[in-house]
């Protein structure tokens, strides 16, 4: 019975330090293309609206070739993804902990799916910028895209 109340604590002191490692800050990725999207703005309307306000830097890759380098965020499970997310960071790293905030993220459209990986991966596609509520659906995104190599 010591042995397992000992064994308890050891399992648990390992799991509370891998909740509080640091971030590694090496992971964060940047790119002109990032700041650009990261130009975005956001408006909340009295109604509890969430819009967006495209930057005039962004407004000139509307309906255009674009691409960007990213860690792919599913938001289905799966080995194969055909719709994800596109972030500064990868999955592992707690976006909602307060340690690295939420990262700046796009909507990828692929024209065949792709395997999921922890490793960065280069897209490019056709640049759609919604003039919605963001708060349901991401305003930009990247449509018909395909894996740069």
């Amino acid at each position: 019975m010591k042995y397992l109340i000992l064994l308890f604590f050891v399992v648990r002191g390992f799991y509370c330090s891998a909740q509080n490692q640091k971030h590694n800050p090496n992971d964060q990725l940047r790119s002109l293309n990032w700041d650009i999207i990261g130009s975005v703005q956001f408006e909340l309307t009295e109604k509890n609206q969430l819009f967006p306000i495209f930057s005039e830097s962004i407004k000139r890759f509307e309906n255009k070739e674009f691409d960007l380098k990213g860690y792919l965020i599913p938001i289905k499970s799966g080995q194969k993804q055909q719709k994800f997310l596109l972030a500064t960071l990868p999955i592992n790293q707690c976006y909602f902990c307060g340690q690295n905030g939420v990262p700046v993220m796009i909507m990828i459209e692929m024209n065949n799916a792709v395997s999921f990986t922890d490793k960065p991966i280069h897209v490019k596609g056709i640049l759609k910028l919604e003039h919605k509520d963001a708060s349901y659906a991401p305003p930009i995104s990247i449509k018909n895209a395909v894996v740069v190599i």
